[in-house]
């Protein structure tokens, strides 16, 4: 073997080592091979050899040319990209767009249902009776046992008992002996069981105000009481349209104008708004509650 035939294998050699250099998975498996190769433009009689590089960008393929140009004001006809410019300048894949969540996301508006449980409690509502009480909603026990204020830390049987109303301090379980007993009478504005009266709505409340109203005119008891503030608050609001002022509002017995359970023939029962019995609300003292307020 001479020189020449070495030198020719050395050469054909390197050339494909070339070809290896070429990475498939950026050369689109071989398919780019086919866009590299040289072209001659003859310009006044003169061969110019024009080198021509395809750049491929992520939005669209553009054709740009070497500072090296001919200065025929005809366009070129093909491309050339050397596998060195290549390898020097690879072609970068197009970022995938994800699609925003928040974008397509759809508004859904769910409506969300309060549930209580069921309440056992009744009213004790006689005819002849000298006072009904009237409270805000059964507590969770309270609707679960069927007796009235049946919490251990509600203070109404202590303050019934301390206010000279009943002789002795009455278990809730004596909640349907009271008509019998002293004439007394129970019932709330709402009936559904919460844990507390400030998961009940306004709307919630004022509603039960013409409920009371006919409960009152049927009976017709000699006084209510309402345990709660909130209560009298709810009668106002319905009977006046607005809001009670500040300096309306009075613990005790109201004017005879503000008589609940008018009809005809009938002057209504008098009203006495007391305090809520609720061992939540920590916002008077036992003594306080016991006070008997002055007109």
């Amino acid at each position: 073997m001479n020189g020449t035939n070495i030198e020719a294998d050395v050469q054909i050699k390197n050339e494909n080592e070339h070809d290896h250099d070429v990475d498939r998975a950026r050369s689109f498996e071989g398919q780019l091979n086919r866009f590299l190769h040289q072209t001659n433009t003859t310009v006044t009689g003169k061969a110019t050899p024009v080198v021509q590089r395809r750049i491929i960008t992520r939005s669209q393929s553009i054709t740009s040319i070497d500072s090296t140009q001919s200065p025929s004001p005809l366009p070129s006809k093909t491309p050339t990209l050397t596998i060195q410019e290549y390898n020097r300048s690879p072609i970068r894949k197009p970022k995938s767009r994800k699609t925003s969540s928040k974008s397509t996301a759809t508004t859904t508006t769910t409506t969300t249902t309060i549930y209580s449980p069921p309440s056992r409690l009744r009213d004790s509502i006689t005819p002849n009776l000298i006072l009904l009480l009237i409270g805000v909603n059964p507590g969770l026990l309270t609707g679960s046992t069927g007796y009235a204020y049946a919490h251990p830390s509600n203070l109404f049987w202590k303050l019934l008992h301390s206010s000279g109303i009943t002789t002795i301090r009455h278990p809730p379980s004596d909640t349907y002996r009271l008509p019998e007993l002293y004439n007394i009478g129970n019932t709330n504005i709402v009936e559904r069981p919460t844990r507390d009266a400030s998961m009940l709505s306004k709307a919630e409340m004022n509603a039960g105000v013409p409920i009371l109203e006919s409960k009152i005119a049927s009976s017709r008891p000699e006084a209510v009481a309402l345990v709660g503030k909130s209560i009298w608050e709810s009668v106002w609001r319905v009977r006046h349209g607005r809001a009670i002022k500040k300096e309306e509002f009075r613990y005790g017995w109201q004017d005879d104008s503000e008589n609940m359970g008018k009809c005809e023939g009938w002057n209504g029962a008098r009203v006495f708004v007391a305090t809520t019995t609720s061992g939540l609300a920590a916002t008077m003292s036992l003594e306080e509650k016991q006070e008997e307020p002055d007109m």
